[in-house]
């Protein structure tokens, strides 16, 4: 819990101080309202994940002071990610790195991590047995591809206020739990960090959104949980892989599903960006009937009002793997509901069905 504090204070304070910066001097504002991904209409400082980064850092050398044992893996780790961040912080300072620039660091940085704390891909549960990895020809390349996925999930959900900040902190608070469960003090000290520094920069972005992740954040962010679910998983047997599947799989599935849609239903490119995500869809379909009008004051609050319907969505997920993490069997079928209810909640809002308890109430 102390990691938590510590990374808390360390990141709320960074992010005042950046804000105020950002406003005075005019950069690194996101000045983009027509995107077609763009729910806000002021300018906003883009750079929170720089706060986070530095105050995972900072908490990590009072970890280390208090716990040296962990040295090797928390600067091992904390350098690799390090790479998955600069591609993004430089995107956000500059908007001059292409996605296909991003995805290659965050995977180049992957790859450092396989040889350098061995986090890889060794095994994968099945109902009744566990099938080993034995070739680094398939473990290298599905390892990177995993953690760079899981990167670029976190990046396509960071859509609305706080949205991937509380999915991903979540998520990270069942590492930890996990962790705890079966005495792996370094996943529950970096799993504590991260969670404690994007809270305290979520505090500024939501509701009101005075700064946003960027892609910095999201890489950064998207990066960690993905190295230390698979660290968690491939150095504690006891973990099932299906409870890696379960936890990650409102950001992955959300991915997967878009670049699916993209390609073989709308015929485009599976990595263009567009307008009908889910939490897209929720947005227009389901709490524009909330708001109603169009100013800026009601569009912040439809933006703050979409991202507790992922939040409670997501939930479906995280709870289930962090009740069940040993039981294959159940991390499957609960994996397989999620799915299913994802695909039916998906065509609903598409076909103007939406569920009317998920409509709270309507103002003129």
């Amino acid at each position: 819990m102390f990691s938590f504090i510590v990374s808390f204070v360390v990141s709320a304070l960074l992010t005042l101080l950046i804000i105020k910066q950002v406003h005075l001097h005019q950069s690194a504002l996101d000045s983009d309202f027509h995107g077609v991904q763009k729910v806000h209409s002021h300018l906003v400082a883009r750079i929170g994940g720089l706060s986070i980064f530095l105050a995972v850092v900072l908490g990590a050398v009072v970890s280390i002071w208090r716990l040296p044992a962990m040295a090797y893996w928390m600067i091992s780790l904390l350098l690799c990610s390090a790479i998955a961040f600069a591609g993004g912080i430089i995107e956000d300072f500059t908007g001059k790195v292409s996605p296909i620039g991003r995805l290659l660091l965050t995977m180049a940085g992957a790859l450092l991590a396989y040889f350098l704390i061995d986090a890889r891909i060794g095994r994968i549960d099945w109902l009744f047995s566990s099938w080993a990895i034995p070739f680094i020809w398939i473990s290298l390349p599905l390892t990177v591809l995993a953690v760079a996925g899981i990167a670029n999930a976190i990046n396509i959900i960071d859509g609305f206020n706080g949205l991937a900040s509380v999915v991903s902190i979540c998520m990270l608070l069942s590492l930890a739990y996990v962790a705890l469960q079966v005495n792996d003090s370094f996943i529950l000290v970096a799993a504590l960090l991260v969670a404690g520094a994007i809270t305290g920069f979520l505090i500024w972005n939501y509701p009101v959104g005075l700064i946003f992740l960027g892609d910095g954040g999201a890489y950064f962010i998207g990066f960690m949980l993905g190295e230390l679910t698979l660290l968690l998983v491939m150095r504690n047997p006891e973990v099932s892989t299906w409870y890696a599947v379960l936890l990650l799989i409102y950001p992955a599935f959300e991915t997967l599903f878009s670049a699916y849609r993209r390609a073989f239903i709308q015929g485009k490119s599976p990595v263009m960006p567009d307008g009908i995500h889910l939490h897209s869809l929720i947005f227009r379909r389901i709490v524009q009937w909330t708001v109603g009008r169009k100013e800026a004051r009601a569009l912040m609050r439809r933006n703050s009002l979409t991202s507790p319907y992922l939040w409670l969505f997501s939930l479906m997920a995280v709870i289930p793997a962090s009740l069940f993490w040993r039981q294959t069997w159940l991390l499957i079928c609960c994996s397989l509901i999620f799915i299913a209810a994802y695909i039916w909640l998906y065509l609903r809002i598409i076909r103007f069905k939406s569920p009317r308890w998920m409509i709270v109430h309507k103002k003129k």
